[in-house]
């Protein structure tokens, strides 16, 4: 039996959320064409006969100087001070630019062992995996390479058969039948930003955080209620969230529910969704503490 804890990293956008909800068979994380739409540790777990592999969704990792960058960045080296194992995703139809030369920099001082995988293997064409693995070698020439396609499910087996194999001896770390170790209302907060996200455009989703502010559920009438707040910086945000009539906001919920109701099978589920203003939050290191809680099991 072979356990271990392996962190999963890498630019913005280059597929991480999708690879692990992909090797998960189910939602774990989030996903949005809209870059660092992660911004906390996710816990996904897979176990077969071989054992069991706990996965850490990382953030993107993106050189900036403002706080809530920062803090991303922190989430992501914090993860592989406490892995086992790195998955390094490389997005093979970009370019390496300076975010690839400071998380291979990263991978070399940790002396933690890595697999590399060359995402968008569906799309790639043959000069594209020549630049990005000769790219990768030459950072990286003591880790495997391996490509695969994290939407199309192709590679995938290969690389965990890597990863087992770099994996130690140990016992299971979670029961076999739990595929996260994500809190209640960490993960109804996440669907609510999915689906606020997949509503906006242009820089709008990278300034809301949802706070869930009741949850109770009576399993007597398997009815579950839910007070939730999508948060916004300025008063003039709000009205694209809400939208003409209150469509948006109906529509976010509608789709949050639908979701939801999966952790709740069976379940008929209230959401009571409201917006607020919470001045320049990515600012304010009290809220940026709460967003970004280093721990979230229960």
């Amino acid at each position: 039996m072979k356990s271990a804890t392996v962190s999963v990293i890498g630019r913005p956008s280059s597929g991480k959320s999708t690879l692990v909800n992909t090797i998960c068979g189910m939602k774990v994380s989030i996903t949005s064409p809209t870059p660092q739409t992660t911004r906390n540790k996710i816990r996904g777990i897979y176990t077969d006969t071989r054992g069991q592999l706990v996965f850490t969704d990382t953030p993107g990792y993106h050189l900036s100087d403002k706080e809530i960058n920062r803090r991303m960045q922190d989430v992501t080296v914090s993860a592989l001070k406490d892995s086992d194992l790195i998955l390094y995703l490389v997005d093979g139809k970009r370019r390496k630019g300076k975010e690839e030369e400071a998380i291979a920099r990263m991978i070399s001082l940790s002396k933690v062992p890595t697999v590399v995988a060359i995402n968008k293997l569906d799309i790639l064409s043959e000069e594209d995996k020549k630049e990005a693995e000769e790219s990768v070698k030459a950072a990286l020439p003591s880790s495997p390479v391996l490509f695969l396609s994290a939407k199309e499910d192709q590679g995938v087996d290969e690389v965990l058969i890597e990863l087992f194999r770099l994996a130690g001896e140990g016992e299971l770390l979670y029961d076999e039948s739990q595929y996260t170790d994500q809190d209640l209302e960490f993960r109804i907060s996440e669907i609510i930003r999915e689906k606020t996200i997949s509503s906006l455009t242009d820089e709008l989703p990278h300034v809301i955080y949802v706070d869930v502010a009741d949850l109770e559920w009576n399993e007597d009438t398997n009815t579950v209620w839910i007070r939730a707040f999508i948060n916004v910086e300025r008063d003039g945000q709000k009205g694209f969230i809400v939208g003409r009539g209150g469509a948006n906001i109906k529509r976010i919920g509608t789709e949050a529910r639908k979701e939801i109701r999966q952790i709740f099978p069976g379940a008929t589920v209230r959401l009571d969704l409201q917006v607020k203003t919470a001045e320049k939050w990515r600012q304010n290191s009290i809220v940026l503490d709460k967003v970004f809680r280093n721990d979230r099991r229960k």
